[in-house]
């Protein structure tokens, strides 16, 4: 199973690797993707590394669910980069005469069946495949900035594009859990862009006519719309706007004002030299010193959060997010690492992130059981209990927890775990963990957990099915001689 799902991985080229070539490579690494990048930029290297750090630093915050890392290896022409590429993804400035120019190189060397895909943020696919010896394979895929954290490409044909090459892009993307939109109508700018490019302008002439400065502009989106931008975009906002009518009742509402004279969309302010002056010193302003990297890993952080909070409500880009763990999930699985079962388990590591420090600089309490949760749910992968188990609706929740506090833990420690099956029946799972810091060997905690099996339709115990039973009893069978590591079955306030 690990060999087909490694022979299925597709072989990608990036052409360009700065912001967005870079999120691409980022993003594919993170999903198991070995990637070949093409930029003749010297600083190209240093560049690609610093956003691959930036992704490795996002995903980890952004999931558990155990990821294969892709590889990124780095060559010296085109030819070389694409010369074995199942997927082209071009991503140089925005200069139609480079990008028509670099695409039918890439149509040269590729292999015939090669899908080249453009990231352009408005050029028309029709005028970009103009020089191709094979334009039906060429596809508009432009996602948005960071690639590797925001979900969204658009996906757009040119008039000579094969409707398969789009049908493989939007699977392709899908794959790396992206949320593809399948543009209906070649037109300028997409769909996204337009609708930016509309704020952008008014944000502009508020500048420029200073009612706003920069960072009130991005206050008024940050603290209001932009909110509700993130789980329910436009449309679904202003049907709740209506309150309990329907659109019809909202545009009763609100439709005159599209008569009043509030936008400019039809005039843009000239870039004065004044007015780009102003845009720097209040964005200067806005940014506080930080650098570029600061302000990146801020949004990461922030995004994260975002994406986390929604995929608990199972909401928009939540959801796709949920979906796509499971497909990890299942991926993970069949790439199971061989272990010894005769011996404590050793399936789970994690660092000591520096959020998880309180006021005295050490791990704070709940975070001791999050590193002890993720030891079970490592465990409860090794026997296998994945999606599918899941969707035949039973699982294990745990019900009884208790845990010891042994030494501290600072920001950038490494823990790793050592798991130990004290006992299990068809119903019940008892697990020993053992935290220790892997630099010095201390153990900073123990933790003993008793897991029920469920229905999850009914919420009752309930017997575990095969072959979740049998994983589980051929370990606990094999852990039954070991001696009870200390602790064990000790209560609260029981002397040492």
């Amino acid at each position: 199973m690990a060999a087909e799902a490694a022979a299925a991985r597709p072989r990608v080229a990036l052409i360009g690797s700065g912001v967005i070539g870079g999120g691409w490579a980022g993003r594919l690494v993170q999903n198991g993707v070995d990637t070949v990048v093409h930029d003749p930029h010297p600083e190209a290297p240093r560049r690609l590394q610093e956003m691959l750090e930036n992704a490795e630093r996002a995903w980890d915050r952004l999931t558990l669910v155990p990821r294969r890392r892709g590889s990124v290896t780095l060559a010296g022409s085109v030819a070389e980069a694409v010369e074995s590429a199942d997927v082209v993804q071009e991503s140089a400035p925005e200069n139609e005469e480079l990008k028509r120019r670099l695409l039918a190189e890439i149509d040269r060397h590729a292999p015939a069946d090669a899908l080249v895909c453009s990231s352009t943020s408005g050029l028309l696919p029709t005028l970009l495949q103009a020089d191709m010896t094979r334009p039906e394979r060429l596809v508009v895929g432009h996602p948005f900035n960071p690639v590797y954290l925001l979900p969204l490409v658009e996906v757009v044909a040119g008039e000579r594009t094969a409707v398969e090459a789009v049908d493989r892009a939007c699977a392709f993307y899908s794959s790396i859990g992206m949320a593809p939109l399948r543009v209906r109508r070649e037109v300028d700018g997409f769909v996204s862009d337009r609708l930016l490019e509309a704020l952008w302008r008014e944000a502009l002439w508020l500048v420029h006519d200073g009612v706003a400065t920069t960072g009130e502009i991005d206050d008024a989106i940050r603290y209001g719309p932009g909110l509700r931008w993130a789980q329910m975009g436009t449309f679904l906002t202003y049907r709740i706007a209506g309150g309990e009518g329907d659109m019809r009742h909202f545009f009763a509402q609100f439709g005159p004002a599209l008569q009043w004279p509030w936008t400019r969309l039809m005039d843009v302010p000239e870039l004065t030299e004044e007015l780009l002056d102003t845009i720097v010193a209040q964005s200067d302003e806005q940014a506080d010193g930080l650098s570029v990297r600061d302000l990146e890993r801020r949004r990461d952080d922030n995004l994260v959060a975002i994406l986390q909070a929604l995929r608990s409500g199972d909401d928009a880009a939540g959801r796709l997010l949920r979906e796509h763990e499971e497909r990890l999930l299942d991926a993970a699985a069949d790439a199971i690492p061989e272990v010894d079962e005769s011996e404590p388990l050793r399936l789970h590591g994690e660092p000591v992130r520096t959020d998880w420090v309180d006021y005295n600089g050490h791990m704070t309490e709940s975070r001791y059981l999050d590193v002890l949760a993720n030891a079970s749910d490592a465990f409860l992968r090794h026997v296998e209990l994945n999606a599918s188990y899941l969707e035949g609706g039973h699982s294990l929740y745990t019900a009884e927890t208790h845990i010891r506090h042994l030494a501290e833990a600072h920001a950038s420690d490494r823990l790793d775990v050592e798991t130990q099956v004290l006992a299990a029946d068809e119903k019940r799972l008892h697990l020993f963990h053992t935290v220790r810091n892997a630099g010095s060997g201390t153990t900073v905690a123990t933790g003993e957990h008793m897991l029920l099996h469920v229905d999850t339709g009914s919420g009752r115990v309930c017997p575990m099915v095969e072959p979740l039973a049998g994983r589980i009893g051929r370990v606990a069978s094999l852990h039954a001689g070991l001696p009870v590591p200390e602790g064990a079955g000790r209560y609260i306030g029981q002397p040492r």
